[in-house]
Parts: C-alpha cells; structure tokens; sequence
C-alpha cells in the first residue's frame, strides 16, 4: 500500500468517525474528526493523488483539472462540517466551509443550502435569497428543504425590518418631544 493509500485510508476512517459523530449530535467531535481527515488530505501529494482518479466519468470535458478521490472527500468533509457549525450556530465558520466545499464543487446543493443558511443568519438576506433562488432552479429535487428555508429567511427579515422601523419610530418619537419641549420653554 503506497504512502497516497495510507492517507486516503485514514482520512476516510476520520470522516467516518465524524460522521458518526454528528449523527449522535456530538458536533465538536465531528469537527476535530473532519479536522483529522482533511489534515491528511491536504498533506498529500496532489500529483500522487491525481493518479487515483474516482472513476473515468469524472474527468472534466471542460479541460478543468481532472477531480481526485481527495478532492471528492474533501468536499463532503468542507459540506459536514459546515452542518456542524450551523448546529453550533457559528455562522460564519459554517459560510467559510461551505465555500470551501464549493471550491471543489460549486455545484453541491448541500453546501449551497448551508451557505445561504450562513449569510441569512448574519443578516445577508439578499445574498441568502439569491443563491436559494439559484439553487431552487437548479436543484428541483430539493425543493422542499429550500422554500423551507426562503420562508423562514424571508419571515426573519421582515422581522429584523420590523424591530428597525419599530426603533427608528421611537428615535422619530423622542426627537419630536425634545422639540416641543423647547418650544415651551
């Protein structure tokens, strides 16, 4: 077994081990064991790695750089990981890895989905809104978790504009008063 093996071997076995991990809700171990799996993807050897292609129905026809096992993984690892900070709430952490994710597949449903999660939970609503538009078009067979996810973005925002007006009428309010405060006087 070459040393490009051993890697691939043991960053599967991690990734395994944070998969099971998140599903028993244990997010921190999940991240450490992802963390783990993409410490060994990374440090491998890409041109060794590029001899192990996945299948020959990967092969870009665009002339793009042929997608590796490694490659692969690690964008699944980048979209669980991304999961996982969204359970923790860490939204930006979980927009930063779905990127990663989509850096090998700008494509992956998942990854999108979570980073239009990201970006609305940090109030980027239009951001959010757009790639859940993008991705209702092209994704049909997840519709149902994506308009889920435009309404409850949709219904935030417009409680975020509630809130806003609700404090700007009150600062409009007071300004008000101290006028007619000092015409009185």
């Amino acid at each position: 077994m070459s040393v490009v093996e051993q890697h691939m071997a043991v960053a599967k076995q991690k990734k395994d081990v944070g998969d099971q991990a998140f599903k028993a809700g244990e997010t921190v171990n999940a991240l450490r064991a992802y963390h783990e799996a993409v410490m060994y993807l990374e440090g491998l050897n890409k041109n060794a790695a590029q001899a192990m292609p996945s299948g020959p129905f990967d092969q870009p026809s665009d002339g793009a750089k042929p997608k590796t096992e490694a490659d692969e993984m690690l964008e699944k690892i980048y979209s669980n990981m991304s999961a996982c900070h969204i359970k923790n709430g860490n939204w930006k952490r979980a927009v930063e890895t779905a990127d990663k994710a989509l850096k090998k597949n700008e494509k992956n449903g998942k990854a999108l989905l979570r980073k239009a999660k990201g970006l609305g939970e940090q109030g980027y609503f239009e951001k959010a809104e757009k790639i859940l538009n993008d991705l209702l078009a092209s994704d049909p067979d997840n519709k149902t978790a994506i308009e889920a996810e435009l309404t409850r973005l949709r219904a935030a925002d417009k409680e975020r504009e509630r809130v806003h007006n609700k404090k700007f009428k009150g600062f409009l309010n007071r300004s008000k008063e101290k006028d007619g405060e000092k015409t009185e006087a």
